[in-house]
């Protein structure tokens, strides 16, 4: 952004206010292909259940309670941005990389709306993009830290990585929740063993919060998707519940990598 933001409530309300256009825009973009889904080829997760909430027939969001919370990962994914536009931005965390994380923050709520609202394959694969553009993030900073590798080449092979995950989701979409898995999987290790202890004064706390949040919102995701914790037609469903808390286990993230100091 051209300008500096220096006040958390004026970055809040910014966030808040990107957040709503993006919403709105996503809404309009639903009503021109809207709303009769059926004409497109469906979600795989419809052969087994795309989690507990009731598609409602005819509507432009089919689950209106998963597509709504996605937008926790938009506002979460702003708020970061406007951050690395502060004046007082002092961080080891290159601002470019942090509007890179925001981007991808961005992505996968868009994405997750685009899944819940029309439960079609398209929608899939913009989901499972956001998924792999986080995943591939977190593994390719790891990386860049433990090897030194400097920010402009690290984001080449961020970028790398991030086409074959997407060229991999488009020929072999079954594989899409396995393949998330295996790269954060990878990302964690590689931060906690080999580039945390890199980074100068780093709040690890944050991390481990990020952590536990990912835990609780993958259990609660477990329980949804099984039907243990399932009430079809209520707003209040345990899948949205996995949107908020994994859009606060981004932003805890984002406050940990922005912890680090310039090195002396």
């Amino acid at each position: 952004m051209a300008f500096h933001i220096t006040n958390i409530t004026a970055k809040l309300l910014l966030a808040a206010i990107w957040t709503a256009l993006s919403a709105a825009m996503t809404a309009g973009l639903l009503m021109i292909f809207g709303p009769d889904w059926s004409i497109f080829a469906p979600a795989t997760c419809t052969e087994t259940r795309c989690f507990c909430e009731m598609p409602r027939t005819g509507a432009i969001l089919l689950q209106p309670a998963n597509s709504i919370s996605s937008l926790g990962f938009v506002f979460a994914g702003f708020l970061m941005i406007l951050m690395a536009a502060s004046r007082d931005w002092q961080s080891a965390f290159p601002p470019l990389a942090a509007n890179v994380l925001g981007a991808a923050a961005i992505i996968v709520g868009i994405g997750s709306l685009l899944l819940h609202a029309t439960l079609t394959l398209w929608g899939q694969f913009f989901d499972v993009l956001g998924m792999y553009l986080i995943s591939g993030f977190f593994l390719i900073r790891a990386l860049a830290k433990w090897q030194r590798i400097p920010d402009r080449r690290a984001m080449i092979y961020y970028a790398l990585l991030c086409a074959v995950l997407v060229a991999i989701l488009y020929a072999l979409p079954e594989v899409r929740r396995w393949l998330f898995a295996v790269v954060l999987l990878a990302a964690i290790i590689l931060e906690l063993v080999f580039a945390r202890p890199l980074r100068p004064q780093v709040r690890t706390g944050y991390y481990v919060a990020g952590l536990v949040s990912n835990i609780i919102a993958f259990i609660i995701w477990n329980l949804d998707q099984n039907g243990q914790l399932c009430a079809p037609d209520s707003l209040w469903q345990g899948h949205a519940v996995w949107h908020l808390l994994g859009a606060l286990a981004l932003w805890f993230a984002f406050l940990y990598y922005r912890s680090e100091r310039p090195s002396s």
